[in-house]
């Protein structure tokens, strides 16, 4: 599988990043066995970057991933992890569950925002213990749009110093939004942006201004959220885009892509996972699994060939920006 370097770190990533958001009971539980199984063949498919949070299962994510990972060489893979929440245990243990949060996990613990420099510290200390490594290699912001000052004037410089002393490689920012990580790459030095939902066949409003910044500072891009929360795997009356029912028109603009991909011989998820790789800033796209199936079936998406043609016709039906850069026929690790 083709790899980059996010942008003069020496940090490598694979075309494909998995993201583990899944195996921390995203919506729905998960087994240990199945978890395991589902790094294994991301594994076996040739990806190297793994990308998890605190956030995610109040940190059953990360002790999972960290257990299908251990055993390798820690110098084959790349893993990124977060900043922001830390972990408070609850009171006896805590009741119910986390669902309000999304995670089918026990309310074993409850988020704190911080993003002081002691934050970042405890936070990354605690993330090492669960997944059971010396190191991360990346360590992002998560969601700090509602904490901006305090993430760019204490947690970042935290990040800048710990990126000096050699603790993590490459640091940055991950979010599903457009202004704060652009004003990240004018007023810091972060090396990557993880950005969810803002780059993607159905819309390119990252394009205004973070890919440009990104690529006229040298700086990378991984981009999440390829399938916007769903509706471009399978557009229908009541998929969701950004975790809600679509909006009509919304959904329209998808069931016409659909048909265009479709008219092509292509499955309209392998066009959407296909498309951010066009840019030259962006090194990865981020997709995430719950089961074996799922990472084969992304795999297969993504090494579809994507006839230029297909391009050409979105754009003529107007569902595409003439100027948006599209990617190459033929995917280069396939080949």
């Amino acid at each position: 599988m083709r790899t980059s370097t996010l942008g003069g770190t020496g940090v490598r990533v694979t075309e494909l990043s998995f993201g583990a958001a899944a195996i921390g009971n995203l919506f729905r539980p998960v087994t240990d066995e199945a978890a395991y199984d589902t790094v294994e063949a991301a594994w076996e498919a040739g990806v190297r970057t793994f990308d998890t949070a605190p956030h995610y299962g109040l940190g059953l994510s990360e002790r999972r991933l960290g257990a299908a990972l251990r055993g390798r060489d820690r110098d084959t893979y790349t893993v990124s992890t977060k900043v922001g929440r830390l972990l408070e245990p609850e009171a006896e243990g805590g009741l119910g569950d986390d669902l309000v949060q999304g995670f089918a996990v026990p309310a074993t613990h409850h988020r704190v925002w911080d993003f002081s420099a002691d934050g970042v510290l405890r936070s990354l200390e605690a993330s090492l213990d669960r997944l059971g490594l010396d190191r991360v290699d990346i360590a992002l912001l998560h969601d700090p749009d509602h904490h901006a000052e305090q993430a760019l004037t204490e947690a970042y410089p935290a990040l800048e110093r710990l990126r000096a002393e050699g603790v993590v490689k490459a640091i940055g920012i991950g979010v599903n939004q457009c202004a704060l990580p652009a004003r990240f790459l004018r007023e810091t030095d972060i090396d990557v942006v993880l950005l969810a939902g803002r780059y993607t066949l159905l819309e390119q409003e990252g394009l205004a201004e973070v890919l440009p910044e990104a690529a006229a500072r040298g700086r990378s891009i991984i981009v999440g959220g390829v399938f916007n929360s769903g509706l471009l795997t399978d557009p229908r009356p009541g998929a969701t885009y950004d975790y809600a029912p679509a909006p009509a028109h919304v959904l329209d603009r998808a069931l016409r892509m659909k048909a265009v991909t479709e008219r092509h011989g292509v499955p309209l998820r392998a066009a959407a996972l296909r498309f951010p790789l066009g840019h030259p800033a962006v090194a990865s796209v981020l997709s995430g699994a719950r089961s074996a199936e799922e990472v084969r079936d992304t795999v297969d998406q993504l090494r579809r060939t994507v006839p230029a043609e297909l391009w050409d016709e979105l754009r003529a039906e107007g569902l595409l920006p003439p100027h948006v850069p599209v990617p190459a026929a033929r995917p280069e690790w396939s080949r």
